[in-house]
């Protein structure tokens, strides 16, 4: 057995993330050339990644979000009086920092200002409501919450609830440029879709009267990111990702592209930033190699084509649905994409049909990858240039290391072809669940993260999927948690009992079925069932299907089984 051995050279803050043998590491004969087994991790934090690439290419564009554009040095200049306006607000080390924002500059500005300053940043989805939201907001102890206008409405509870809250809230238009600003809110305004932020609440353009301080925080080892996952409960549970883990992550992402070119390249940046492979892949990766991030907050077709015909990207991180829906748009047709080299695909199988298809449209490589929240999450990855398994997640990413073992006992390793339980280690793996020792004692155990994901390896290292351990469904590359649809679905007066699972469909990949027994007497519709969800939770989550049923099958002691409806 292998295990990790980190090395702290004094001075400069400089990692090597080395196996202290490649030993069981057998994916390490099917590496692309020039790929290698283990990563120097030199970085100290992610914005150092800035930093550094501020320092080598200013005048180099760096984000692109309609008509607004900004280079590598000014975004810096912006980040760093945004770190002051912070401290102005009374953030310090290890505070909480809720970002609740899609892909736009102010989310980048945020992030890397709060990184600098040792605070955390905790994610929230913009398609949380407040529910959602107030959970995140009081387990992580937020001191701040930067929100879009949009969403304000969404809050005034947890406002209330949370009376010590700063709000920070911006509009789109703060960071669009003329005429395409003026003309937005004035559409707005005559749409009647202004909202006025409250004076009670802080503006983000304030930030730009503040000079930068210099002042760092240079902790490696410190809490950056409260990324929360429901894991296999529903019950949202901050991951705890350091420094560390989010520096090699992400240098361990750009390894497996050989002879990545420093300032050369445009990352088309759709995958979400509040998502954990957003933030590494299409936005921590892009800064440290220098490229050129071209923000799309919505993950719409027809614009993601333009962005491709007009800035010819040639990174495009994404999800089997996003590739399947603008494979299945006849415009794709008439858009050049040969530029589009590198796709890599997490967060749900991708079927070997949408491979094949996009590499004759493309000629660029589309893989497989594998991750999750608590690793920061790229674990697993099919080589760029070499052989692509169908139906395989891949083989491990450099300085990882991945076993299969036995469900009973979890010590067991299993042999080759044989499936068990996943368990990978490395330094991608985070802390543990914030506040939450039980549950980081299930999944942490001498140094390994248990995924919870039963697989198998073949005998050159390639991983397979076989099922998920829990009952987790995979929609659009979120997670959704069987007992959150359940819990609103038995608010219901007209529900005796409910059941949620996932199902398969060729067009979105997996999407929520409701199972439904209702009330003698009683009668619904499905649509009716449906709308009961609207304004409660997120609308990925509510069920694109619900069936009723007499009964639902149950062991012998009443609890419901998941698997029979989902095999039916």
């Amino acid at each position: 057995m292998s295990f990790l051995s980190i090395y702290l050279i004094t001075g400069p803050l400089f990692y090597i993330v080395k196996q202290s043998s490649d030993n069981g590491r057998i994916w390490l004969k099917v590496y692309d050339k020039g790929v290698p087994a283990d990563v120097e991790c030199n970085e100290g934090k992610p914005y150092d990644f800035l930093k550094n690439t501020a320092s080598k290419i200013p005048r180099k564009l760096a984000v692109v979000f309609f008509n607004y554009k900004i280079d590598y040095g000014r975004l810096k200049e912006k980040v760093d009086s945004f770190a002051s306006y912070l401290k102005s607000l009374g953030v310090a080390k290890g505070d909480r920092v809720a970002l609740d924002l899609p892909n736009c500059p102010q989310y980048i500005i945020a992030y890397y200002a709060i990184n600098k300053i040792g605070a955390v940043i905790t994610q929230i989805s913009p398609t949380y409501f407040k529910v959602e939201i107030n959970r995140i907001i009081e387990d992580s102890g937020a001191k701040v919450l930067i929100i879009f206008d949009d969403l304000l409405p969404r809050i005034e509870e947890t406002v209330s609830a949370f009376q010590n809250l700063i709000v920070v809230a911006t509009r789109i238009e703060d960071y669009l440029a003329f005429p395409l600003n003026f003309l937005y809110g004035l559409q707005r305004r005559a749409g009647k879709k202004f909202v006025k932020i409250p004076d009670k609440y802080r503006k983000f353009k304030e930030f730009e009267k503040f000079q930068s301080d210099p002042q760092e925080n240079n902790d490696p080892l410190s809490l950056a990111v409260l990324q929360y996952t429901g894991g296999t409960t529903g019950i949202p549970k901050g991951a705890m990702l350091t420094n560390r883990n989010l520096v090699c992550n992400t240098i361990q992402s750009i390894s497996i592209i050989p002879n990545p070119k420093f300032g050369e390249d445009t990352m088309l940046s759709v995958i979400p930033f509040f998502h954990v492979f957003g933030m590494t892949v299409a936005m921590n990766f892009p800064v440290k190699i220098g490229a050129t991030m071209v923000l799309q907050p919505k993950p719409e077709v027809e614009g993601i084509l333009k962005l491709i015909k007009k800035y010819r990207p040639s990174f495009f991180p994404g999800v089997p649905t996003l590739y399947s829906g603008l494979l299945s748009n006849d415009k794709i047709r008439n858009v050049d994409m040969k530029s589009v080299q590198y796709c890599i695909s997490g967060s749900a199988s991708l079927p070997v049909e949408i491979i094949e298809q996009w590499q004759r449209i493309t000629g660029g490589h589309l893989v497989e990858g594998y991750g999750l929240t608590e690793a920061s999450p790229v674990t697993h990855v099919n080589p760029i240039f070499g052989r692509i398994k169908p139906g395989s997640i891949g083989i491990p990413i450099p300085s990882t290391y991945a076993k299969i073992v036995d469900t009973e006992t979890g010590t067991k390793e299993m042999p080759i072809n044989s499936e068990g339980e996943l368990i990978i280690k490395g330094p991608q793996v985070m802390q543990g669940y914030y506040k939450n020792p039980d549950e980081t004692a299930g999944v942490l155990k001498n140094g390994w993260l248990y995924t919870g994901d039963i697989a198998k390896m073949d005998e050159e290292g390639y991983f397979y999927i076989v099922d998920r351990k829990k009952d987790v469904i995979i929609v659009g590359g979120f997670n959704v948690y069987p007992r959150e649809i359940e819990e609103i679905l038995y608010q219901n007066p007209k529900v005796k009992e409910a059941a949620a699972v996932g199902v398969k469909e060729a067009e979105h990949g997996e999407v929520v079925k409701a199972f439904v027994v209702l009330k003698e007497g009683q009668a619904a519709t499905e649509e009716e069932i449906k709308q009961f969800f609207q304004g409660k939770i997120a609308k990925f989550k509510i069920p694109r299907y619900v069936e009723f049923r007499q009964e639902l099958p149950k062991t012998l002691v009443g609890k419901i089984l998941r698997r029979e409806l989902r095999e039916k």
